[in-house]
C-alpha cells in the first residue's frame, strides 16, 4: 500500500461527505441533457473579469473565445478570425468569422471585436498580456486592424490570450468594468456565477460551431486538493482539475491522467554575490543535484527529469534540442556557506528544499534554510539575498512563447530576473529569438537562448511538473491542456 494512503484515505471519505449536495444531480438524465459536475481548484479572485487571470476559467469552461488560438507547438489557429495577414512592421489585417452570434443575441462584427480589445488597452490594471506592449484596434472596411507602436511578429499568438477574450459590446459597464455572464460566444452560456462558491452554464443552441453534447456545466470551487480528489472518488464530480500528487496514487488509475505542463522546478543561483559569483562553484551545483532522486521521492515519478530550461509540454523542445557544449567545469565547494530559500504555497517545494539540502551538503557545502510563505519571501528573492531559491516557474506565459520567461528571468534587465544575471550572450541570444518571426526559425532561435542561458549555470533546471486531472469514468471528451486553458469543450459529456 502507498505510505501516504491510510491518513489521506479517511479525510477522502470525511472530505466526501462534506461535498454531498455542492453538485446538481445528473444520474438518471438522458443522453444529451446530462450536465457537467466540475470540480476546480481555485475561485474566482476578480469576479470573473476577463482582462484578469479569471479569464482561463472562461477559456476552460467554453464560454468566452478569442480571435486566435495556439496548436501543441504555439503556432497561430483560427479561432473567431478565420485568417490574418501582416498588412505592415507594426500593423496587422484579421477577418473576424462571419455568423457568430453572442449569448446575448448580438453578432460578432469587426468592430465589435474592436470594442473588446480597445477595452482591454484601457483595464485596469491592464491584462498582463499586454505588459510592455501599446496596442491598438480599428476598423478598415470590414477587417479589424490591430496596431502596435514597434514591431511585434507574435501579435496572432498575443490575441490568443484569454484575457484578450472576445464579448459582446453588453458586457462593458461605462466603468471600465466586465462581465462574461451571458455575453460570451461559445458552446456553453454563463448563467450564474455565486461569488468565489460556484457557477452555472447552459448549452447555447446558438453556437457558430459544434453543437455542445452537454446540457450544461455546474462548477464548483474546491480549493482543498483533498477534496477535489474525494469529489472524483465519490462520484460528486466527473472532472476535478489539479489533483495534488499525494492523492493521484490513491484514485482509479482510469480516473486519473497526466500531461506535460509548461513549469519547470529550478535551482536559481545567485551569480552577482556570495559563492556563486564563481561559475565554477554553480557548476558544481549543477553536477551534484540528483533529479531522480527528487522525482521518485517528492513527486511519485509523476513529473519529468529536466533537460533543460524548457521541458516536453513543448514537444519541440525535445525533438529539437542539441548536445550542449561549452559548459563550465565543476569546482568544488570547499566548505562554502550558502543560503537556499524557497516558499510554502506550492506543497512540493519545502520538500524538494530539503532534499537539495542534503545533496549539497553531501558534496561539501554548508547550507541554511529558508522557507516562508511567497508574500513574505518574494521582496527578498528578487533583491539577491539569498545564494539559491528554489522556484516553480511557468516557462510560457501568456502568448504561449517561452521567450518572455528567458527574458524577464535571464537579461540584464529581466524583470525577475532572480539569478541577477548580466551576460551579453545571452541578451543577444533572448534579443534574436523576440525578433524572429513565429515558426520554425523562433523555434531555433529559443534554444539557442536557452542554451546561453544554461552554459551560465546561473539556473539548474530539475524537473518539469505535470498537469494531473480526475475524470470519472462516465465522463468523456475532456481536454488535457498543457496551458491549461481549455478543459471541457462541445465534445465533451457524460456517457
Amino acid at each position: 500500500m502507498h505510505p501516504r494512503a491510510p491518513m489521506a484515505a479517511l479525510g477522502l471519505i470525511a472530505v466526501s461527505v462534506l461535498l454531498t449536495g455542492c453538485f446538481a444531480s445528473g444520474a438518471g438524465e438522458p443522453a444529451g441533457e446530462a450536465r457537467i459536475k466540475l470540480a476546480m481548484m481555485q475561485p474566482p479572485r476578480s469576479g470573473l473579469s476577463p482582462f484578469s487571470d479569471d479569464a482561463f476559467k472562461l477559456s476552460r469552461w467554453s464560454t468566452a473565445e478569442t480571435l486566435v488560438t495556439l496548436d501543441a507547438n504555439g503556432d497561430a489557429r483560427p479561432g473567431l478570425a478565420t485568417e490574418w495577414r501582416r498588412a505592415s512592421d507594426t500593423a496587422w489585417e484579421f477577418t473576424v468569422r462571419p455568423g457568430v452570434s453572442f449569448h446575448d443575441g448580438s453578432t460578432l462584427t469587426a468592430a465589435v471585436a474592436a470594442n473588446s480589445l480597445t477595452r482591454a488597452t484601457k483595464a485596469v490594471p491592464k491584462p498582463r498580456i499586454l505588459d510592455g506592449v501599446a496596442l491598438s484596434a480599428t476598423v478598415a472596411g470590414e477587417k479589424l486592424v490591430v496596431a502596435t507602436e514597434t514591431p511585434d511578429p507574435l501579435l496572432p499568438q498575443r490575441l490568443s490570450s484569454p484575457q484578450l477574450s472576445i464579448l459582446a459590446e453588453s458586457a462593458y459597464a461605462a466603468d471600465g468594468k466586465a462581465s462574461p455572464v451571458g455575453t460570451g460566444s461559445g458552446p456553453f452560456r454563463l448563467v450564474r456565477l455565486d461569488g468565489t462558491t460556484s457557477a452555472a452554464l447552459d448549452r447555447f443552441d446558438g453556437y457558430w460551431g459544434e453543437k455542445a453534447k452537454a446540457a450544461g456545466i455546474d462548477v464548483s470551487f474546491v480549493p482543498d486538493g483533498t477534496a477535489r480528489a474525494a469529489a472524483i472518488r465519490s462520484g460528486e464530480a466527473h472532472i476535478a482539475e489539479a489533483v495534488p500528487v499525494s492523492q493521484a496514487a490513491l484514485l482509479d488509475a482510469q480516473t486519473i491522467s497526466e500531461v506535460p505542463m509548461p513549469r519547470t522546478n529550478t535551482v536559481y543561483l545567485n551569480t552577482k554575490s556570495g559563492p556563486f559569483a564563481d561559475p565554477a562553484v554553480r557548476a558544481a551545483v549543477r553536477e551534484t543535484i540528483n533529479r531522480g532522486q527528487i522525482v521518485s521521492s517528492v513527486y511519485e515519478n509523476r513529473a519529468d527529469v529536466a533537460k533543460g530550461l524548457l521541458g516536453p509540454a513543448l514537444p519541440w523542445t525535445v525533438q529539437a534540442r542539441k548536445e550542449l557544449t561549452g559548459r563550465t567545469a565543476a569546482g568544488r565547494a570547499n566548505g562554502a556557506t550558502i543560503t537556499l530559500a524557497t516558499f510554502t504555497d506550492r506543497a512540493e517545494l519545502p520538500e524538494v528544499a530539503s532534499i537539495v539540502q542534503q545533496q549539497l551538503q553531501d558534496a561539501g557545502f554548508k547550507v541554511n534554510q529558508v522557507v516562508r510563505e511567497y508574500a513574505h519571501i518574494e521582496q527578498d528573492m528578487l533583491a539577491g539575498k539569498f545564494d539559491a531559491f528554489i522556484l516553480s516557474r511557468a516557462t510560457v506565459l501568456d502568448s504561449g512563447d517561452p521567450v518572455a520567461y528567458l527574458k524577464s528571468d535571464f537579461t540584464c534587465a529581466g524583470s525577475f530576473n532572480i539569478a541577477r544575471l548580466c551576460d551579453e550572450t545571452v541578451d543577444a541570444a533572448v534579443r534574436k529569438a523576440e525578433a524572429a518571426d513565429a515558426g520554425d526559425q523562433r523555434r531555433a532561435a529559443i534554444l539557442e537562448a536557452e542554451a546561453a542561458v544554461l552554459r551560465t549555470d546561473a539556473a539548474i533546471p530539475m524537473l518539469h511538473e505535470r498537469v494531473i486531472q480526475g475524470d470519472a469514468p462516465s465522463v468523456a471528451g475532456s481536454v488535457k491542456d498543457p496551458r491549461e486553458r481549455t478543459l471541457v469543450t462541445a465534445a465533451t459529456h457524460v456517457k
